[in-house]
């Protein structure tokens, strides 16, 4: 296979790297180290050095260690961007465990499955979502609960920070009590490159919610793959603006890890709201932003975008969905930063290609393959053959950052993993220099606002409904999310149900970004010949409708 994207790299961008061994708590000891004093974390304005971070980790990680849990346990991390997940995300890894990231946006429903399925039984949890977690630990495996308070590394706030106190209970912890009784030391665990450090929950290519497992050396290969591409990412200097949720698989790399590995300052963003992302870019001078398109669509359509000094950014990466040409155009006029689209998934660390940093962007694409990565374009037929530049097939991807496997689904992983290479469902195209363009997303994926949405989930929810006959859910056009979710529902004989109910409905047991925003109702649903829902001549007629 000819690898054409090489002759396309931004100078100074090698074909391969020589990785440094480094496992993720070695990335955040040597850092400690060389920077001690400079600013890791920053939280409503509040600092925490790269030393009293390392500090903080060896003491939950002793702390861990001291309810009982060893190398290979779960960790489950139900929290939004704040000092808590970088510290408890650490402290696992520093004993060996494997770290389990969860939505805070998810239902009931979906976090008991998810707990259920990666058999954690240690929950590191916002106060705020703590009374759900009790109700549903007699469900689940669950035995601890550590409660982190939003001012936990926060002395005295310049407003006050929401706070809920958690009764007493057994196996219920408080955060801080817990650190302050433990020692500052590094517990001396051996960890190594080829463990397991993390459970990274994806939908994969057929919707089942799936634990994606990465190793210490996918997120550490990945990182320092994405150092080589963007490489005004120096140690020691700039900051992230840390918008994306950590426990997004973007956000896990182009927020917390990078800015450990190469000691910069992650800013903290709990809520992503336009007015205070312009006010920290401004303030703390940032210089690394990685965003979805709805955000860079937000921010410019903000009355006072233009007011603010955004001049201190270098790199901004878009990734999740396509980024419109005018607004990509309008950002970098204004910002003098480029904006970088780039391709991606949770079973790649997640980072695959980028339009290169300081070469060439083509518009519509998504770029080039990063170093020691190797993406081809197969038929969609019989999934092997590779076929010429500008033929539509499924992209398959192969290199260091790729996953091990899904937990516990070996007939995932026969389907998903065929010979060192990754089926990821989606489908593109190459043009002759290597340019990768998404043609369409995996077979049924929705994605709005950056969030992967599978309709088979939200379609078991609506059969879920006792007037509900037949549903079948679709991603539609939407010009700023850019897509979002529509139900097409058939009512039992003689039952009627409004739109309004239905929503209701799914509020229940969908986490909000995945309620369909509108539904149409009915006689019958497109079949095959055999009796299949016809899902993409749902999605057809949509766009037909819109275009009309």
């Amino acid at each position: 296979m000819t690898r054409s994207w090489y002759d396309h790299y931004a100078p100074g961008v090698p074909q391969s790297l020589d990785y440094e061994s480094l496992t993720l708590p070695q990335m955040l000891n040597r850092s400690a180290q060389d920077f001690a004093s400079k600013e890791a974390l920053i939280f409503h304005d509040r600092p925490l050095s790269f030393h009293t971070l390392d500090e903080a980790v060896n003491r939950l990680a002793r702390a861990l260690l001291s309810l009982g849990v060893k190398g290979g346990d779960r960790v489950a991390l139900l929290l939004p961007n704040m000092p808590q997940i970088v510290i408890a995300a650490y402290a696992a890894w520093r004993i060996g465990a494997v770290v389990v990231m969860h939505n805070p946006l998810y239902s009931d429903r979906e976090l008991e499955y998810q707990l259920n399925d990666c058999g954690a039984s240690v929950l590191v949890a916002l106060d705020l979502l703590c009374p759900r977690i009790l109700a549903l630990r007699e469900r689940t495996a669950l035995k601890t609960l550590i409660v982190a308070h939003l001012g936990d590394h926060v002395s005295d706030p310049a407003e006050p920070l929401l706070h809920q106190e958690i009764e007493p209970a057994a196996g219920v912890y408080e955060w801080q009590a817990l650190l302050e009784a433990s020692d500052a030391t590094d517990p001396g665990c051996d960890v190594h490159l080829d463990d397991l450090a993390c459970l990274q929950y994806s939908g994969g290519t057929t919707g089942v919610s799936k634990g994606a497992m990465l190793t210490h050396a996918n997120l550490s290969c990945n990182v320092q793959q994405t150092q080589a591409w963007f490489q005004r990412i120096e140690r020691g200097r700039g900051s992230v603006l840390a918008v994306l949720p950590y426990f997004h698989s973007m956000g896990l790399l182009a927020g917390m890890n990078i800015g450990i590995l190469h000691a910069q300052t992650q800013v903290l963003v709990p809520r992503p709201e336009v007015k205070t992302i312009l006010e920290l870019i401004q303030k703390y001078r940032i210089t690394l932003f990685p965003a979805v398109p709805t955000l860079f669509t937000a921010i410019l359509a903000h009355p006072d975008f233009e007011r603010y000094d955004l001049s201190s950014l270098e790199v901004c990466v878009s990734g999740g969905a396509p980024i419109p040409v005018e607004l990509i155009r309008r950002f970098e006029a204004v910002t003098k930063a480029q904006i970088c689209e780039a391709y991606g998934l949770t079973e790649a660390s997640p980072l695959v290609t980028v339009n290169p940093f300081g070469g060439r962007t083509k518009v519509g694409s998504v770029g080039l393959p990063l170093p020691d990565t190797e993406v081809k374009i197969v038929d969609l037929a019989d999934g092997h053959e590779a076929l010429p530049p500008g033929e539509e097939g499924e992209i398959v991807v192969k290199g260091v950052q790729i996953m091990k496997g899904y937990y516990h689904k070996p007939e995932e992983n026969r389907r998903s993993l065929q010979d060192g290479w990754l089926h990821t469902g989606d489908i593109g195209r190459m043009d002759e220099e290597g340019y990768l363009y998404i043609v369409d997303r995996k077979k049924d994926l929705i994605i709005a606002s950056g969030y992967n949405i599978y309709p088979t989930e939200i379609d078991q929810v609506l059969y879920g409904h006792p007037k509900v006959l037949e549903a079948c859910t679709v991603g539609v056009p939407d010009d700023y999310r850019g897509e979002t979710v529509k139900a097409f529902v058939v009512c039992k004989p003689g039952e009627t149900v409004t739109a309004e109910e239905i929503i209701a409905f799914c509020r229940e047991s969908l986490a909000r970004y995945k309620v369909p925003r509108s539904v149409e109702f009915l006689t019958e649903l497109p079949k095959s010949g055999v009796g299949k829902i016809l899902r993409k001549e749902l999605r057809q007629r949509e766009l037909e409708r819109q275009r009309s």
